[in-house]
């Protein structure tokens, strides 16, 4: 979904930066109002399930990471991911950032879904992937992701979620989508 260009009516940066570019937005409402509005604008990033052996396997061994996370105080389970680079498609940024993050190759990539992660705020999209027929890659982690790779049945996944260790929406989502849909 795009921005209703329609709706805008005028905008006023706050901050420019290397992950998200927040405005304040005067907008026109469904019903011919206007008012003020905060928008985080992000390019949006791609995650990536990465599942070892088939797909089709009952209980297939997927990978999650531990990576920490300052935002939410910590460290989280997540899947690989990233935000997308000017001039790369969404399935080159899967590729990449199953590499960078996870040190794997993918034979084969599907796309599951595309989520919007908070819409009352940020325009922010992310494509999720399952990936399969993997080899190995060369991990490259940024300066700022501390990380560690871990791989369990997709059961052990599912109880993590169900237990609430598992709270990171993309993946949560990736997890979900591919259990029940797949």
């Amino acid at each position: 979904m795009s921005e209703d260009r329609r709706a805008l009516l005028g905008s006023t940066v706050v901050h420019d930066g290397r992950v998200v570019h927040l405005s304040v937005d005067t907008v026109r409402f469904p019903d011919g109002t206007s008012g003020e509005l905060e928008l985080v604008r992000h390019r949006g990033a791609a995650a990536v399930l990465p599942v070892f052996g088939s797909v089709d396997d009952p209980d297939p061994e997927v990978l999650l990471l531990r990576q920490y996370r300052y935002a939410a105080g910590g460290v989280m389970w997540e899947v690989p991911a990233g935000i997308i680079e000017p001039g790369e498609s969404w399935e080159e940024c899967a590729r990449r950032e199953l590499e960078e993050e996870a040190g794997l190759v993918a034979g084969k990539l599907v796309g599951l879904t595309t989520i919007h992660t908070t819409p009352g705020f940020t325009n922010e999209q992310i494509r999720l992937y399952v990936a399969s027929d993997l080899g190995a890659g060369v991990a490259r982690t940024d300066e700022d992701e501390f990380l560690q790779t871990r791989r369990m049945p997709l059961s052990r996944a599912l109880e993590l979620a169900r237990r609430g260790e598992i709270t990171d929406a993309k993946s949560l989502v990736a997890l979900f989508f591919f259990a029940g849909f797949r």
